[in-house]
């Protein structure tokens, strides 16, 4: 395979940080240019490895012997442990070319990949190189994803040029690309020596928090669940994610409730990619489109009109908290009233109006500034399961000497998500509605997380039999990750004047069009008894699981939303670590993250939820005798 360049499995154990031993151990590693003697090593380091090609031993020995200054060793103590043969091709005199990289099978995963680049250019006969060049094969993933992310941290171009085609080499060698990555000046050059220096004293394990680099170096440390699942995901499809190096999990998570049905799926994709080929209108602010015909159609078809609800649409903006704040504001233009009623651990967005009506202390000391024209009340179940929390509300309202206003609204999750998966009953969301009918107060119900079927029915709220005046809808409405916001009001309630509230992404024509085709799965109720028929599943295996476990937690939820509550509040949390580290996706929630939140797609199979169950299961074994990462 001469011309290639193959690199040995850097693959690592995802979300395993380097420890002490390895910090100490990048700081005991020479690098060297090659020499005559060396031959024999670097032979017998390339043939250890298995993955790279394998010549003679004589002519690893002419590599040494003629080719030295442009050869990098890596040892530690007196063994080689990496090697880079390169040289300097005539006709690219700028260039400096890697024919093969490789690492001794120890040495794999601890950023030395990177180092060797970094020292090997920085060789004397290398130093004038204003471009690195490799030949690398198509499916050589390892290698492809190594030159990027040197580029990435040169801040230099990495161009990807077809090369050598499969037809020169019929029946003997695959095609391969170059690689040209550069044009190394001195900038380029400052920043190889900042990260040859950086990486002397915190190298740090490739496949794991190596492959972070970029987001390390350029991404805000308000950035969070990436510190929960330390991965690089590329592709997706069901129920599954798979990372940069092949690695599968299964997702619990559902990104935050937004992917109902699943990653890809066909039906929404191929609509997608059927209307962007056809150069669909993809923005139109509020203007009309085909996109938002068909889904107002559809929506009105599909939904409302089987359920008797009749309710104006308002397209606010691209996400869930959009939604609540045209919901707040609306409320407030309407009745000429200024208090918002909200409940405790409730969670409703992270801008300022929505975090008003947010219980979560932490995120609400993130506004910097007050957050007033809210009162917090007690949620169901807040004060035991023996106190209706709605007589202290009834009180409040009806005694005039309570101290509340008579408030715009009273915003409301029938199933707090965030807040711990705490299930409102359904009574209690009964007299909610009855309270406020009585005061003339407004019922929003916030359905970001919970709707699009997550509890069974398309509406969480249509089990209590209740008709809100007010709801958001954002998440899973495009049913494929594209951002979409959906305000539904009672037409007596559109008092906006035109442009009164607006947005830029309001009218985001691909949202649209997912969010047609995902209607197609409540065109019947086949969707909704499979999500409640799943849902006894996996609560009733969980029971069972803690109670053989002799485990202390409570199990809660509607539908595929399921809520663990430990009474120990770091358990969860160390479950949902060991999860991860057996290939699973799965959060927590609750104020102290003591809940562990399962929140699959609504359309994983039975045997894919099993699965699931399972690695749970042998996650809480694993937390209980106090097992990291293990052969499971």
């Amino acid at each position: 395979m001469t011309g290639t360049m193959m690199l040995l499995n850097t693959k690592g154990k995802a979300g395993k940080t380097a420890g002490s031993a390895n910090v100490a151990d990048a700081a005991n590693v020479r690098f060297r240019a090659a020499r005559r003697e060396d031959g024999a090593a670097m032979w017998a380091l390339v043939r250890s490895a298995g993955t790279l090609e394998v010549n003679s031993a004589y002519f690893y020995l002419l590599l040494a012997s003629d080719f030295g200054h442009t050869c990098l060793l890596a040892e530690r103590g007196k063994k080689l442990v990496g090697v880079v043969i390169g040289y300097r091709p005539p006709l690219d005199p700028e260039a400096a070319f890697v024919w093969q990289i490789g690492l001794a099978p120890e040495e794999q995963g601890k950023g030395l990949g990177q180092r060797l680049l970094g020292e090997w250019l920085n060789l004397p006969a290398n130093r004038d190189a204003r471009w690195l060049t490799a030949t690398v094969a198509l499916d050589n993933a390892a290698s492809r994803r190594l030159f990027e992310r040197f580029a990435v941290s040169c801040a230099v171009r990495c161009e990807q040029l077809e090369h050598f085609t499969a037809d020169l080499f019929p029946h003997e060698h695959e095609a391969e690309q170059l690689f040209r990555i550069g044009p190394l000046d001195a900038a380029a050059r400052e920043a190889i020596q900042r990260s040859i220096s950086n990486s002397t004293s915190n190298i740090q394990p490739m496949g794991d928090i190596a492959d972070m680099t970029v987001f390390e170096q350029y991404e805000s440390e308000v950035r969070g669940y990436c510190r929960n699942f330390p991965a690089v995901f590329d592709t997706a499809k069901g129920a599954w994610m798979i990372d940069t190096e092949g690695r599968r999990y299964l997702d619990f998570f559902a990104g935050a409730g937004v992917l109902n049905y699943g990653h890809n799926p066909d039906r929404i994709k191929e609509a997608l990619v059927e209307y962007l080929m056809r150069d669909g209108i993809t923005h139109t602010l509020d203007m009309y489109s085909v996109a938002k015909q068909h889904f107002i159609e559809q929506f009105q078809q599909v939904i409302l009109a089987p359920r008797g609800l009749n309710y104006k649409m308002q397209f606010p903006g691209p996400t869930g908290t959009n939604a609540v704040e045209a919901a707040l504001k609306l409320a407030r233009k309407v009745t000429g009233r200024e208090r918002v009623v909200s409940f405790t651990n409730a969670f409703h967005g992270m801008t300022l109006g929505s975090l008003a009506v947010t219980g979560n202390g932490f995120k609400r000391a993130g506004a910097g500034v007050p957050l007033n024209h809210t009162v917090s009340v007690p949620f169901d179940g807040y004060m035991g399961e023996q106190v209706d929390t709605l007589d202290y509300l009834q009180a409040m309202l009806t005694d005039d000497g309570s101290g509340m206003d008579k408030p715009a609204a009273v915003i409301v999750e029938t199933v707090q998500a965030e807040g711990g998966v705490n299930v409102a009953c359904m009574q209690w969301l009964k007299r909610l509605r009855e309270i406020t009918e009585e005061h003339g107060v407004l019922l929003i119900v916030d359905d970001i997380q919970v709707g699009c079927g997550r509890t069974g029915k398309f509406f969480s709220f249509e089990e209590a039999g209740i008709v809100p005046d007010i709801v958001t809808l954002s998440k899973s409405l495009s049913g494929y990750g594209l951002p979409l916001a959906l305000v539904l009001f009672k037409p007596e309630l559109d008092q906006w004047a035109p442009g009164e509230h607006n947005g830029t992404f309001r009218g985001h024509c691909p949202a649209f069009i997912t969010a047609t085709a995902a209607l197609s799965f409540w065109q019947n109720d086949w969707l909704s008894k499979a999500v409640q028929a799943k849902g006894r599943l996996a609560t009733e295996r969980l029971q069972k699981m803690l109670k053989n476990l002799g485990v202390k937690a409570e199990v809660r939820g509607r539908g595929l939303i399921i809520g663990v509550s430990f009474e120990d509040v770091a358990f969860a949390g160390q479950v949902s670590a060991a999860c991860f580290e057996r290939g699973m996706i799965i959060e927590t929630a609750g104020i102290n993250d003591e809940v562990l939140k399962l929140l699959p797609s609504l359309t994983i199979s039975e045997e894919e939820l099993s699965k699931g169950l399972d690695i749970i299961e042998q996650s809480i074994k694993a937390t209980m005798k106090g097992d990291s990462l293990s052969a499971a």
